[in-house]
């Protein structure tokens, strides 16, 4: 399953306790749904735990059913309802004119408690939101094809907290997120703490592979100094040994040579610890020095 399926399915695990909140969460329903309008709803969804969850929520917060439900084993779930007694039920619910025409807008008082914000706002997500998989990146987005809805999405949004960005997608218009942090707020506002958990974890932990590659490519490209350095090395000491031979080589300076010539592929470090008694890697480094100037002198 998608994260946003995941999402979707932690949301729906919550009861439907409250009256208002059923209705809060219903108006974001059909605020974000496929269509609201006066010939009628319909809801469209693949998150098998939103479709379970929507007769009983329409059904507590209306009292209606639907009149059309999903057909078994279908992909899409799609919803229905164009019966005008049910339609002019939910419309006066939000305090629209059963017989004048559906001004889609976001009625703030039927959101005045904050737990009905918070109804609404996880509505609209489960009708017309979507979260990326962390793994691959940060984006989540509220898409609505009301203007009003989505400009007034934007106003409400900041009363909970939440800075939201706003673009148009074709016909619809979308209020997203691109912060993690952000979006880890705002799953948990909603009632997904278990998935802003997931998401905060997948970001460590691609931080933490970051740290861990950046040290790996650090200390590989150290590494290939050292072999660099030390073929260098090797290689000046055998053109002294050709041209002039270590025995002409000071007692210190010929110990260094015979080491490095008999372990090539030691650090400095490594290579220091060999000598009896242990030089310093500064020490090492000053003889090493020292041969090679010998060496191109010769």
């Amino acid at each position: 399953m998608s994260f946003s399926t995941n999402v979707k399915e932690e949301l729906c695990r919550g009861a439907l306790s409250r009256k208002c909140c059923a209705r809060a969460e219903a108006y974001g329903v059909l605020l974000f749904c496929h269509t609201f309008d006066t010939s009628g709803i319909k809801i469209v969804t693949g998150s098998p735990a939103f479709a379970r969850r929507l007769p009983e929520l329409f059904k507590r917060a209306f009292r209606v059913s639907f009149d059309r439900l999903p057909e078994a084993g279908s992909g899409k779930k799609t919803f229905q309802i164009s019966a005008p007694e049910k339609l002019s039920a939910i419309r006066e619910t939000y305090g629209s004119d059963p017989a004048g025409s559906l001004a889609l807008h976001i009625n703030y008082a039927v959101l005045e408690e904050e737990h009905c914000r918070t109804a609404f706002l996880r509505g609209a997500f489960l009708a017309g939101g979507s979260v990326s998989d962390p793994a691959k990146g940060y984006h989540l987005e509220l898409v609505t094809s009301h203007y009003s809805v989505s400009r007034e999405l934007a106003a409400l949004l900041p009363e909970a907290g939440f800075t939201p960005k706003q673009t148009t997608r074709k016909a619809n218009y979308v209020t997203y997120f691109k912060s993690s942090e952000t979006i880890a707020d705002f799953l948990t506002a909603l009632g997904a703490p278990i998935s802003a958990m997931e998401l905060i974890n997948a970001k460590l932990e691609k931080h933490l592979r970051g740290s861990v590659n950046r040290r790996v490519n650090c200390d590989s490209a150290n590494l290939d100094k050292a072999v660099d350095a030390a073929l260098e090395q090797v290689e000046a000491i055998e053109r002294f040994a050709r041209t002039r031979g270590l025995d002409a080589l000071p007692d210190k300076l010929r110990q260094t040579a015979e080491l490095r010539l008999a372990h090539p592929e030691l650090t400095l470090s490594q290579l220091s610890a060999l000598f009896d008694p242990p030089v310093t890697k500064s020490c090492l480094n000053h003889r090493l020095r020292k041969l090679m100037e010998l060496a191109g002198e010769g």
